[in-house]
């Protein structure tokens, strides 16, 4: 039953998650060129006060993209007499995605949408595959005895790290696609063997990699969210089925899982509650992923050096003396969209794959 349990959630989770990350790809590029893009604006300002403006011209030349809109994105983060006038910090997603759409048409919103599935389905797949034997384990040598909240939590936060020796190269390449300059029309393949040919190699893939630390809680704070709350659910289903007499086989199985939009509704609320508690590290992850190019475009820079050392907690600090508590949420809008309806449609999807594997392995 373990196995049957592991090859289930495996599968439905694999499915679920390719299909919600290439249905809502527009919005995971939006946000993260949005998470990436204020990054750029506060370092383009620091090194424009320190060098001639013939080096603002050459920003076309960089790896990470500008804003849609250079000529509101060259604002300096500390007061500038020489500065541009400064963007509005409150640019809302809609009014970014039309700039984007006008300057580069729609070719930026489906860039690397193949990498993302597969790295979404892969991600899933290893995440459910760890943390149901993870749960089987505990539940081995712990009884029958319910999992509480701190358990999940902790089982959580193992199986996301079990993923991410995989995944996490996989995650910073889909990053350099999202957030290049697609005027030059380079290849997946060529944008990754130029992240391995530079810097720090296969090393490089794994930037922002403590980051983890944190956001290993967001899927673990999640699923937790998810499992406690449909466990209480489903109780509640069997109590109701056992007292309305419906004893079938086919009663018994529908009263173990979810309805669609139970699935669909428990997933949008605790996708919502991990994304707000944990975004900071999330930005701050993806503002180390998009910064290698930029970096190496400023050859000879003394300013590289300590790009190449900075860390997630020194670019959350630096975030938040930028802008405060607004810049360290930089994007948060088009992340709880998509994530909240992402998430919300995988485990949605989940629950019914699940559910069908097991009707067909009972059979």
């Amino acid at each position: 039953m373990p196995n049957e349990s592991i090859l289930g959630e495996v599968v439905a989770a694999s499915v679920g998650g390719a299909f919600s990350a290439s249905a809502l790809y527009p919005l995971e590029v939006l946000k993260t060129k949005m998470q990436a893009k204020s990054k750029e604006e506060n370092e383009d300002s620091s090194s424009s006060s320190s060098s001639s403006s013939s080096k603002e011209g050459s920003d076309d030349s960089m790896e990470v993209i500008d804003s849609p809109s250079d000529k509101d994105t060259s604002s300096s983060s500390s007061p500038s007499p020489s500065a541009s006038s400064k963007p509005p910090p409150s640019e809302s997603a809609l009014s970014y995605a039309k700039a984007l759409y006008q300057k580069e048409g729609i070719a930026p919103f489906y860039a690397g949408i193949e990498t993302s599935a597969f790295q979404s389905a892969t991600e899933k797949a290893l995440y459910f595959f760890a943390y149901t034997a993870f749960k089987n384990i505990y539940t081995f040598f712990a009884g029958h005895r319910g999992m509480g909240a701190a358990v999940n939590l902790l089982l959580g936060c193992m199986a996301e790290w079990a993923h991410l020796p995989i995944t996490l190269p996989i995650d910073c390449w889909t990053t350099q696609i999202q957030t290049g300059d697609h005027a030059k029309n380079k290849g997946n393949l060529a944008i990754l063997l130029t992240m391995l040919n530079e810097g720090d190699g296969l090393r490089g893939m794994y930037k922002g990699i403590e980051a983890y630390t944190v956001l290993c809680l967001k899927p673990a704070i999640q699923y937790t969210v998810f499992e406690q709350v449909k466990g209480i659910m489903l109780a509640r289903k069997r109590l109701s089925s056992g007292r309305s007499g419906n004893s079938t086989s086919t009663s018994a199985l529908t009263a173990d899982t979810l309805t669609a939009m139970e699935a669909f509704l428990l997933g949008m609320v605790a996708r919502t509650i991990a994304t707000i508690a944990t975004f900071p590290y999330l930005r701050a992850k993806v503002v180390l992923q998009s910064q290698k190019k930029k970096s190496k475009g400023e050859s000879g820079d003394s300013s590289s050096g300590s790009e190449k050392k900075a860390n997630i907690p020194a670019m959350i600090a630096k975030m938040y003396m930028s802008g405060g508590l607004g810049e360290c949420f930089q994007g948060l809008g088009p992340e709880l969209t998509r994530g909240v309806f992402s998430a919300a449609l995988m485990m949605m999807m989940k629950e019914k794959i699940a559910f069908a594997v097991k009707n067909v392995l009972n059979a």
